[in-house]
């Protein structure tokens, strides 16, 4: 099973993660914003994984901290439950339709980090959090994990549709690439390493 658990603490925030990317079952999540926890949900039941995850943060000031640790702590837990990729698609690519709106996430474990956010929500914020945090979210999840990553929504008139589209399509991007390669055995790269 690939897996990982991982513990952050630190003056801003308190974090338990544990991710299993080979097992389908619903894990706890709780984050300290119900939009966020529900966003978390949407990326364990479309990517076919189970994510328990506890947040005691510093929301007195706001969803920063919170949004910037879980999204390292979730990158890093990527990283190591990938492993050493031996066996798997590595690339993932995935449009989700939410309604309105219309998002594309396409991703490469290819143990570099590229980012590209070419996203613009149509409201200030989503749920109790500021929209503009996600671009640092995936961001830091992405070098967390070593993969490029980019995500495009195309449009979308609401805040909340957009963001399910790209992290309905996150998820998915996620499942393709760590699934099993039907085409390479050994590490899916020329170099013959990640």
């Amino acid at each position: 099973m690939r897996k990982s658990s991982i513990v952050r603490n630190t003056n801003e925030t308190k974090i338990s993660l544990e991710l299993n990317l080979d097992e389908a079952s619903r894990g706890t999540i709780s984050t300290g914003s119900g939009f966020l926890d529900h966003m978390l949900d949407l990326f364990q039941v479309h990517g076919g994984f189970t994510l328990n995850l506890q947040c005691k943060g510093d929301t007195e000031v706001d969803m920063h901290h919170s949004v910037e640790d879980i999204a390292i702590v979730l990158g890093q837990a990527l990283l190591e439950a990938v492993g050493d990729k031996k066996g798997i698609e590595r690339y993932g690519f995935y449009f989700v339709p939410m309604d309105e709106a219309l998002a594309r996430v396409c991703l490469d474990f290819s143990n570099r980090i590229g980012f590209v956010w070419n996203v613009a929500l149509p409201a200030a914020s989503a749920g109790s959090i500021e929209a503009s945090l996600f671009e640092h979210f995936f961001k830091s999840l992405a070098e967390n994990a070593r993969m490029n990553l980019h995500i495009e929504l195309f449009y979308g008139n609401d805040a909340h549709h957009s963001l399910e589209a790209i992290f309905k399509a996150f998820a998915r991007a996620v499942g393709m690439a760590i699934s099993p390669s039907r085409r390479v055995s050994g590490v899916p790269s020329s170099k013959g390493v990640l």
